[in-house]
């Protein structure tokens, strides 16, 4: 991968780090890929990046060297799932994705000596956002779920309003409940 530079949230980061501590001694084939990632990262608050970045979970849309466009969703390790949904951040395509920004590539060296070039075309989702979204629509205010309309009868007093005290005879100025 050139130089390409990429924006990794401060968790994004930590993972690669914690890769790295881990292959450093195996001589893992996607080493220099990784330590070039680390060493070029813009680190930012999860809160802060772009929904246009490729993070941990974004699903997105790309092409290698000018093919059809392939969507994927972006995961930490290997999953067991359906094949061809997610692209494991452990494996070359994976990793040089991470960070990029819709409409920058990178250009992926493999052990065999070819080249790729991957393109970013789309972040079609990516969690940071859809959170950001989330809590934007929770902190709106509500409008009330249920108003209260009256269409009764007219001898029937609305809820939350007050009717007259009718006394059953003249005299009677007992305001206590009748007993009858």
């Amino acid at each position: 991968m050139g130089d390409v530079t990429c924006r990794l949230t401060s968790k994004d980061f930590s993972i690669l780090e914690v890769m790295l501590e881990r292959r450093i001694a195996s001589g893992d084939a996607i080493l220099p890929l990784l330590e070039c990632k680390i060493a070029n990262a813009s680190v930012v608050l999860v809160e802060s990046i772009e929904a246009n970045v490729v993070t941990l979970n974004s699903r997105v849309m790309f092409r290698i060297n000018g093919g059809p466009a392939e969507t994927r969703t972006l995961v930490q390790n290997e999953v067991r799932d359906m094949v061809g949904v997610g692209l494991p951040i452990t494996t070359m395509r994976g990793l040089a994705m991470l960070g990029l920004s819709e409409g920058q590539s990178a250009l992926i060296e493999r052990s065999t000596g070819e080249t790729e070039l991957l393109l970013l075309e789309k972040v079609l989702y990516q969690p940071e956002a859809a959170r950001r979204q989330h809590a934007a629509i929770s902190a709106a205010p509500q409008r009330p779920a249920l108003r209260l309309v009256h269409s009764a009868s007219a001898d029937v007093t609305p809820l939350g309003e007050r009717s007259e005290i009718r006394q059953r005879e003249p005299y009677d100025d007992d305001p206590g409940p009748s007993a009858a």
